[in-house]
């Protein structure tokens, strides 16, 4: 009797020595299983990020060490084509005005999308409508968009001259003029991103706390002293990105529409470096130059970014505190 009163107190003692080893291996074996249905979720955009992005970059790099007749003719002219691009002074007048059409289309597309997006956060009637309509030029093809903006916008027979007209004005040469041009551009380029900038700053004003502007009501704060100490402080992240995405976006892209709305012209007056690029590799098949101006072009862009990152501090904004 005593040895099996000496075992049951043996397998009492051990029992719970035992069960946090269970407990544990539980614990590992859920966190092995997050992690897997993490990856998952993950590895499309990842392996899509990698085919079409990395890849291509990488191979684009590769290819501006070459002079490229064609498909198949490779000839290694080591930094050839960089020396040909410092001494095209096209490409110059093409990063001019890029630069231009940044400066301006950054600025007066965060302001109008953020003023639609505080309007739009409004209890007005019918407000999803507004949302709606302003949403939807975003989804238009940039490419229809050009067609569609190039019939309003014609000399002869465009809705906007005739409307001028009838209202006792003379009519613009609207895409023919080198200095009317980039602004229709950027005006298209505004009405076409506006919606998707706005939808983004909707979402971080309705992130804000409502306590915080019933406080500042009680205290008697008028609407831009709300907004000043309470909705852009708290919108800085929001607007980082924002301001962030836009740059990306103008420097990289704008391609289809410049393409359909003027080709670059007049007098190359809209040819930003994006088509000038488009334009060696596919009008005079310099795959070549055409990489070396594009992983320059992404350089700058990088550039860009990190001065953003840096002076906005990663969406805090240095207000010199």
């Amino acid at each position: 009797m005593s040895s099996v009163a000496a075992q049951e107190g043996r397998r009492t003692s051990v029992a719970p020595a035992q069960a946090p080893v269970s407990s544990d291996r539980r614990r590992l074996s859920r966190k092995h299983r997050e992690w897997l249905a993490a990856g998952l979720f993950l590895a499309p955009d990842v392996l899509g990020l990698l085919v079409f992005v990395a890849v291509p970059m990488v191979l684009s790099i590769g290819l501006s060490f070459f002079q490229v007749s064609g498909f198949g003719s490779y000839e290694w002219i080591g930094l050839g084509n960089y020396r040909r691009m410092m001494d095209d002074p096209l490409f110059w007048d093409s990063m001019k005005i890029t630069g231009e059409y940044v400066v301006i289309l950054v600025p007066v597309l965060f302001c109008v999308s953020l003023g639609l997006g505080l309007l739009v956060k409004q209890k007005l009637p019918g407000v999803g409508v507004y949302r709606t309509a302003l949403f939807l030029p975003y989804v238009i093809s940039l490419v229809v968009v050009g067609v569609l903006w190039k019939f309003l916008l014609d000399e002869q027979t465009g809705v906007v001259n005739r409307a001028m007209r009838a209202a006792g004005f003379d009519g613009e040469s609207w895409l023919g003029s080198p200095s009317l041009a980039l602004g229709c551009v950027i005006a298209v380029m505004v009405w076409v991103m506006m919606g998707y900038y706005m939808i983004i700053f909707l979402a971080g004003l309705q992130e804000i706390p409502k306590e915080f502007y019933e406080a500042a009501k009680l205290d008697g704060a008028g609407p831009w002293t709300t907004f000043r100490t309470i909705t852009w402080p708290l919108l800085r992240p929001t607007s980082f990105f924002v301001l962030l995405m836009s740059t990306v976006a103008a420097i990289t892209g704008g391609l289809d529409l410049i393409f359909v709305l003027t080709n670059g012209g007049p007098a190359n007056g809209t040819s930003l470096a994006i088509f000038y690029i488009y334009q060696q590799a596919f009008g005079f098949g310099e795959y070549g130059y055409a990489s070396a101006m594009g992983s320059f072009l992404v350089l700058i862009m990088v550039a860009v970014s990190a001065v953003i990152f840096k002076f906005t501090r990663g969406g805090r904004f240095d207000d010199g505190e």
